[in-house]
């Protein structure tokens, strides 16, 4: 858990629903302004397949620390 908590510490700072609904809009508003920044950057011939990748990774990782968000405010994470 140690791990998770330094990869992801938006998604476990509250057991309240304000806080789950902060940690969401937050991981959803990066995803969107990641997403946006990386598909202007993903034009660019030579290192567009390197933002995709990027843009790629930047989903997975919103992803998941929404899902952690929920699963810590469940009490399945302690």
């Amino acid at each position: 858990m140690d791990k998770v908590k330094q990869f992801f510490p938006i998604s476990v700072k509250g057991t309240d629903v304000k806080a789950l609904v902060v940690s969401i809009i937050i991981y959803l508003v990066v995803g969107f302004v990641g997403g946006l920044v990386i598909g202007l950057l993903g034009v660019i011939p030579l290192i567009g397949w390197l933002f995709g990748i990027i843009g790629w990774l930047l989903d997975i990782y919103c992803l998941v620390g929404i899902v952690l968000a929920v699963l810590y405010f469940l009490g399945v994470l302690k």
